[in-house]
């Protein structure tokens, strides 16, 4: 007897007889009557739950709570290098508050100075002082936004950036050469300096890019040579007749004119100038070129899968050069304000500092997003601000400073040990990714 009632499903498939489907309803009250009952499942070890994120993306929660974590770390280790709290946990048991009261007194101390050197000072009077803690965080984020820009832009097209440090030292040369050799009217003298700057990093950054894209020589080795080629140029063109800084024994070059510097923007006592001005059109710059461009269309699509977009008719080769030409600009231009800017009017051996090393940092931290990236680079700001002051009041070294910024990078590359440490669900961790989806 055929079923008069058919069940509805799949046009590809007969409906199912009767007979068959008291089977199937059998089978599921058997399965269930003789299946015994599972006992309550102990609560997941840490281990568990590191292995089960493993596959969950990082989110903002993630990013917050490494910064909690990093600054945890941190706490303890300002307590450990402070000898006279760390006495008071030997008789830790007879007096347990002396302990307390000194590690939250010197903690609170150090992070309260941070605080206040990056953002603002309570106590400070006048236009000023209130001022300089904000103006210092951007003198320092302007550079590292461009470098960590760099490294971003090139990682989404497949390649690694290692050197962003000798393409900033390059444009740093060249921005500096321009800026005290050449007599040019103000804006013009800037313009020209700032350019000159740009073609040096767009060149060191050409290099490695048309190797790749020619003879398939990796980038990490080619960038990382190309760093030590930079700074050994950067101390040989230092001590040249023309470029040293006359009566000079030392390796200084001649100072930048004012007419090549850039404008300070809160007055001639606080340090912070266009930089970051050109820095935040830097960022919007590269999110456009990412997101609504061919050329980023292009760029995504060779980082994403080579061998496919070079069947949709890509030229990987093209892709290649540019992608890596415009991270050399963007280095150098970051390397430019290191000596265009208020850090420095000359050349030195260190004029560039470390903000191309940083840089990749920034870039991580920022998940190699535009926007992302310019945040990452005011913390790190903020970090090298504040480092200082605390430093000068609270004593603190500021190598502390690079040991929070490691430890925020570590627990930020590191999504699932953080998920893990804080137990969070990985459901909930799908939805943020989810609502993430779009951008910051």
């Amino acid at each position: 007897m055929t079923n008069s009632h058919p069940v509805s499903g799949s046009p590809d498939k007969e409906p199912a007889t009767e007979p068959a489907l008291a089977e199937a309803a059998g089978a599921d009250r058997a399965t269930t009557m003789t299946a015994p009952r599972r006992p309550e499942e102990p609560r997941p070890s840490l281990g568990r739950l590191f292995l089960d994120n493993l596959w969950a993306a990082n989110t903002v929660t993630v990013t917050v709570l490494s910064l909690l974590l990093a600054m945890l770390i941190g706490a303890i280790l300002i307590i450990v290098s402070d000898p006279e709290v760390l006495a008071t946990y030997g008789y830790l048991t007879a007096r347990p508050a002396d302990a307390i009261t000194s590690s939250w007194a010197v903690v609170s101390e150090a992070y309260a100075n941070l605080f206040k050197g990056a953002i603002f000072d309570p106590e400070a009077s006048g236009f000023t002082a209130a001022m300089s803690p904000i103006s210092e965080t951007l003198t320092y984020t302007a550079p590292l936004v461009f470098t960590g820009l760099s490294v971003a832009l090139a990682f989404r097209g497949g390649l690694f950036n290692i050197g962003a440090q000798g393409q900033a030292t390059i444009g740093v040369i060249l921005a500096a050469v321009a800026g005290f050799a050449l007599p040019l009217p103000p804006v013009v003298h800037l313009l020209v300096a700032l350019l000159a700057g740009a073609v040096g990093g767009a060149v060191w950054g050409f290099v490695p890019g048309i190797l790749k894209a020619r003879t398939g020589a990796h980038e990490v080795i080619n960038t990382i040579m190309l760093n030590y080629i930079a700074v050994y140029f950067l101390s040989w063109i230092i001590i040249q007749n023309g470029v040293q800084s006359p009566g000079r024994a030392d390796a200084i070059s001649k100072p930048v004119d004012p007419s090549a510097q850039l404008p300070r923007l809160l007055g001639d006592n606080l340090r912070v100038h266009a930089g970051i001005l050109l820095a935040v059109l830097a960022t919007w710059f590269v999110a456009w070129l990412l997101n609504r461009s061919t050329l980023g269309f292009e760029l995504r699509a060779v980082g994403a899968n080579p061998d496919a977009a070079r069947t949709a008719g890509i030229s990987i080769t093209k892709t290649y050069v540019l992608v890596m030409v415009i991270a050399g600009v963007l280095a150098g231009l970051g390397g430019s304000q290191m000596v265009l800017g208020t850090t420095a009017t000359a050349l030195t051996p260190l004029v560039v500092a470390q903000i191309g090393f940083d840089g990749i940092l920034v870039a991580l931290l920022g998940r190699v997003k535009p926007w992302g990236v310019l945040l990452a680079a005011l913390l790190f700001g903020a970090l090298q601000a504040g480092g200082n002051r605390m430093q000068s009041y609270s004593g603190i070294s500021l190598e502390l400073v690079t040991v929070l910024q490691a430890l925020i990078v570590i627990f930020i590359a590191a999504p699932a040990l953080v998920k893990a440490i804080f137990q969070l669900r990985a459901a909930r961790a799908a939805r943020l990714q989810t609502s993430l989806a779009k951008g910051w």
